[in-house]
């Protein structure tokens, strides 16, 4: 029989965090489902610098402490995968693999995960020197030379906490220029470990059984080449994760959720916050303003259809 509850959030991030807090907070029944690591991806990032009031704290502690303040005020956690969702009216189904949920409001805070470049030798190689973490493998390679693929915040901030252990780090980029923001680009430009390569692309990721190096193919000429390096570190983009959605609720053509400024979908009950929606700016002080969002609107939804 399935467990019934007020609100229902699935995904443990920022987003689904300050849901929990909030939902909690308001003394509805609350539970918080998360396959993976709470935090999401914050919880794998060494220091976050930009979260207002707090200078300097690595993603794991923040996660935990947001948290640990959800759960004082009665949040319940469960570590499960949500599988479908299927409205059941007035109420919505979660079923996962550890039992189902009925819910008087779903919230969907299932974040994002990285993109794969999809070239031969990443997905065997992956865990043997293909990374899309430098801050959980970057020590293991400390005093080589390795390479970063991308251009974005993400590859610079996680290529300069590279430089702290290779000897060489050589960012990859499609482009001539990076899109990082300013102040990464100009740390990155300043340090004297970090080597660019543009315009080019990885073709091939080489090793027998673990990396050795990287095939490479400049757009602009054509030439191919060979960079020897014992770790590839890929930060290539996002993708939300909302493939076990699609059909159900509206999404733009990159698979993030459509809502309206109260973190609404065009379903009753039906609310999405963070990286999963449209528009997201993603950085983790907008992801905890969505999930705030998300449940004063689910509060406000509960009181005006299910008046006790």
């Amino acid at each position: 029989m399935a467990q019934e509850l007020d609100i229902l959030i699935v995904g443990g991030g920022p987003a689904g965090l300050a849901a929990g807090l909030y939902a909690a907070r308001a003394r509805r029944r609350s539970i918080l489902l998360e396959k993976g690591v709470i935090g999401g991806q914050i919880a794998l990032t060494a220091t976050i610098e930009n979260y207002p009031g707090i200078p300097s704290i690595s993603g794991y502690d923040l996660a935990q402490a947001m948290l640990q303040q959800a759960q004082s005020y009665g949040l319940e956690l469960q570590y499960t995968e949500a599988k479908s969702l299927i409205r059941k009216e007035p109420f919505w189904l979660v079923k996962t693999d550890d039992g189902d949920y009925l819910a008087k409001v779903v919230i969907i805070a299932t974040g994002a995960e990285y993109n794969r470049l999809n070239v031969p030798g990443e997905e065997r190689l992956t865990g043997k020197g293909v990374s899309y973490c430098a801050t959980c493998d970057a020590p293991f390679f400390a005093d080589q030379e390795v390479a970063v693929v991308g251009g974005g915040d993400a590859a610079i901030d996680e290529g300069l906490f590279t430089t702290r252990y290779a000897s060489k780090v050589y960012v990859i980029h499609r482009r001539d220029r990076l899109r990082a923001s300013r102040i990464l680009q100009e740390r990155a430009f300043a340090n004297p470990k970090m080597d660019f390569i543009w315009n080019t692309v990885v073709t091939e990721i080489l090793g027998d059984e673990e990396v050795e190096g990287v095939k490479l193919r400049n757009v602009i000429t054509g030439e191919e080449s060979f960079l020897p390096v014992k770790a590839v570190f890929i930060f290539i983009g996002h993708h939300p994760n909302t493939d076990w959605l699609r059909g159900l609720v509206p999404m733009d053509n990159g698979g993030h959720i459509v809502v309206n400024a109260w973190m609404e979908t065009s379903l009753p009950g039906l609310f999405a916050a963070g990286d999963v929606r449209q528009y997201a700016a993603r950085q983790v002080a907008t992801s905890v303003g969505d999930g705030v969002t998300a449940a004063i609107a689910a509060e406000r939804y509960i009181s005006e259809h299910f008046p006790e």
